[in-house]
């Protein structure tokens, strides 16, 4: 299973400089990356990043990620994924920008 993680930009280029990231603000103040399944992408890009631009959305095998990987109870009590440790650019299966249209951001096909 696949896991997701939004970046702005210099968050991206950050991550492909140094080949690690402790994540987005956010992510510093919890303690942990948050990412997202498929099917809480949209509601986070939404919450977190609308009207946000030079946005990128990385996919990341969940194998990869090992026993840092946790699900927990957050957003409505939907576990969620969260990585106790950096996330790695070796943990990315593939990245790619998520543009920003008049409906909000336009994720790949497949991405429910």
């Amino acid at each position: 299973m696949d896991v997701f993680k939004i970046l702005r930009r210099e968050e991206w280029a950050a991550l492909r400089r140094e080949g690690r990231l402790a994540g987005a603000p956010v992510d510093l103040a919890d303690g942990f990356v948050h990412l997202s399944t498929a099917a809480q992408l949209r509601e986070t890009a939404a919450r977190h990043f609308a009207g946000a631009e030079d946005l990128f959305l990385l996919s990341v095998p969940s194998d990869r990620l090992g026993a840092d990987l946790r699900w927990e109870a957050s957003r409505g009590g939907a576990d969620f994924p969260h990585l106790y440790r950096e996330l790695r650019l070796s943990d990315v299966e593939w990245a790619q920008p998520l543009p920003l249209g008049p409906e909000g951001h336009g994720f790949p096909e497949g991405i429910d």
